[in-house]
């Protein structure tokens, strides 16, 4: 058992950051500069693959979770893994409900100028990508060991 949460310490961080680096800081603005895709559709679409993408999140976190709960990575990796799963807490409690009100007025037909608590959710999605490789790299000396 201990061995599969060291594995897991290992593999779905780098997982995890890899997958909200490509979704958050590639398709999210690539995908307003396809051609034919207005407005409307682009936020349809990231509404739906920011949907899943917290999702999966939060399943990754909760399986970190049990996983440092089974062997416990050490105080450095605890806290970047704390951060990292408090800064998901608030984008998805508290951002993510802010910017899906907007966007349904935006879908409504209203008008609405550029919104700072989407640069609010772009800062914490960088913190997000600098606490998930901290937490990666201060875990990898100590499972690799482990594993060794």
């Amino acid at each position: 058992m201990t061995e599969a949460a060291r594995y897991a310490q290992l593999i779905l961080p780098v997982f995890w950051l890899g997958m909200v680096a490509a979704i958050s800081f590639l398709e999210a603005p690539i995908k307003f500069r396809a051609p034919g895709v207005s407005l409307a559709i682009g936020l349809g679409i990231g509404r739906k693959v920011f949907t899943a993408l917290n999702a999966v999140e939060l399943v990754l976190a909760l399986i970190l979770m049990a996983s440092c709960i089974v062997a416990k990575p050490g105080t450095t990796a605890l806290m970047f893994f704390t951060l990292a799963a408090v800064v998901l807490i608030v984008q998805v409690a508290l951002i993510r409900p802010i910017l899906s009100k907007r966007s349904d007025r935006i879908l409504a037909g209203e008008d609405l100028p550029r919104s700072r608590t989407h640069l609010v959710y772009i800062a914490f999605e960088a913190a997000k990508v600098v606490l998930l490789a901290a937490f990666s790299a201060s875990l990898f000396p100590v499972v690799s060991a482990c594993l060794h």
